[in-house]
């Protein structure tokens, strides 16, 4: 059983998260994947797995955030669905197969590319370094290899692929709150995939917790799902009125911080 102190960080968590999947096109992950791994090492939960539930437990929540992130997007017109249809069936493919192969990957190992994704992400928010907008979106093939290349990738770090899909979509000219939107939309078919793959690969594993299906932690997955459906839709709303400019920023120094954490525990093992 959790405390109610780590299930009070898990609903924090939970609002801080579905506020940025509806503000910035990202799934949260990138705030749950270290969150649940601290809760689960302050309760003692986990072992050599802790890692894995991180990650299954953030795509499973996401579920739930990116759908309701999504419909308030989608109110406002805001989703380019023909890009939904072109990129998200090999997103499914490339996150399916990359919760499989997770399954294969040692904990730590995890640790280390999710430290450095999450690094890499602060740098190009806070910087806002994104390529320029020289092209359209490219033929279906091509949507077909990005959108294979960001499910596989967010299978392996627990995020919806925002951090990924937003800047891509901003190089093919799509508008920025187009491709938030849009973002949000693809942020479901790779989270249900990617729990899909996560509940399958650790199936049967040893010295998982109780309430954990596969590498999903219901207890968690429940504190933050609550949070973040509520919150979502209230940060759709506010990418459309707030500097998300300058929220980014906050954003990417807060990454930059639990980035540092998890180096600083990978460092002093």
């Amino acid at each position: 059983m959790l405390s109610v102190p780590l299930v009070l960080a898990l609903l924090a968590c939970g609002a801080v998260a579905g506020f940025l999947a509806g503000l910035l096109g990202v799934g949260g992950g990138l705030v749950i994947v270290p969150v649940v791994l601290g809760v689960l090492s302050a309760a003692q939960l986990g072992g050599d797995h802790a890692q894995h539930l991180a990650v299954g437990t953030s795509l499973a929540v996401m579920m739930f955030t990116s759908l309701s992130s999504v419909r308030a997007h989608h109110k406002r017109g805001a989703v380019d669905w023909r890009i939904v249809r072109a990129m998200a069936p090999a997103m499914v493919v490339g996150t399916l197969l990359g919760s499989l192969v997770a399954g294969a990957i040692s904990g730590l190992a995890l640790k280390w590319f999710f430290v450095g994704y999450a690094y890499l992400v602060a740098v190009q928010m806070f910087f806002n370094l994104k390529p320029q907008a020289s092209r359209g979106m490219p033929g279906q093939a091509g949507q077909w290899g990005a959108g294979g290349l960001i499910g596989m990738v967010s299978s392996w770090v627990g995020i919806g692929g925002g951090s990924m899909s937003v800047p891509f979509m901003s190089w093919c000219n799509v508008p920025v709150h187009t491709a938030i939107a849009t973002s949000a939309a693809l942020g479901w078919p790779i989270a249900v995939s990617g729990a899909v793959g996560y509940l399958y690969s650790g199936w049967g594993a040893a010295g998982l917790p109780d309430g954990a299906l596969g590498f999903i932690y219901l207890p968690a997955t429940l504190a933050l799902m609550l949070m973040t459906v509520l919150m979502a839709p209230l940060g759709a709303r506010a990418a459309h009125k707030l500097p998300v400019a300058r929220l980014k920023q906050v954003f990417a120094g807060l990454m930059a911080a639990m980035a540092s954490e998890m180096l600083y525990s990978l460092l002093h093992r």
